[in-house]
């Protein structure tokens, strides 16, 4: 969901949907979900739904009772409900970045990796927002991430500089992954100074059930002298 500024009430509320397999019930939870926030929040915008297909064959038909919502009755007002196929799209000059980085999920992987830094740099180049350009190029990492699961971290880290990087939901997990490894390295020696479990996963601000896990994996500090004994 996109919403406008706050007191922008001539502008739409974005109600966007991406499907990749045919669901039958698509429309009806779409438009459920829909009316829902709608009678919750009563918006005072008026709101569009955008559906995005990879293609034709993933659209299950709008059922009768919402076709209507496919046409407005104002030639000046956008229609309820747009439909847009991303195998249709043509490639222009100018196309909108948002549809593009939706494309790069159906873009076989070479394809996709040369799409994604050609996005980042543009998103670098054009947005003038330091916020949403983060935003831009932490979506586009999350689309790479989830879709070409085997993605290796050096083909990732070639996709963004290194500012950009550091900002990215991936490189901080990578960090925070770091991190926690070298806290859990520690954890057989504090126990070895006589601290508990307990203690040390309080003193490491880690979870317990790891600092234990990690103790399970230590040898018992007296256990080699005494098998030399």
């Amino acid at each position: 969901m996109l919403l406008p500024p706050e007191g922008a009430i001539e502008l739409l509320i974005y109600f966007l949907e991406v499907q990749f397999q045919k669901k039958e019930d698509f429309y009806w939870r779409l438009f459920a979900e829909i009316f829902l926030y709608l009678g919750q929040y009563q918006p005072q915008q008026n709101f569009q739904a955008i559906a995005v297909f990879a293609d034709r064959s993933c659209d299950p038909g709008v059922p009768r009772q919402y076709r209507r919502f496919l046409s407005s009755d104002r030639p000046v007002e956008p229609p309820l409900l747009l439909r847009i196929y991303l195998d249709e799209l043509e490639e222009s000059a100018t196309p909108f970045l948002g549809l593009r980085m939706v494309e790069l999920v159906v873009k076989d992987r070479e394809t996709a990796l040369d799409k994604a830094r050609q996005l980042i740099q543009e998103a670098r180049q054009q947005l003038a927002d330091e916020a949403l350009k983060q935003k831009v190029v932490g979506l586009i990492e999350t689309i790479m991430v989830y879709n070409l699961t085997n993605l290796s971290r050096q083909e990732i880290e070639t996709m963004f500089g290194f500012q950009e990087l550091k900002q990215t939901r991936y490189f901080q997990e990578v960090a925070a992954e770091a991190e926690e490894k070298g806290k859990l390295k520690s954890v057989p020696r504090l126990l070895a100074l006589g601290l508990s479990v307990e203690q040390v996963a309080a003193a490491l601000e880690l979870d317990v059930e790891r600092v234990r896990q990690a103790a399970q994996g230590r040898s018992t500090p007296n256990s080699s002298e005494e098998t030399g004994a």
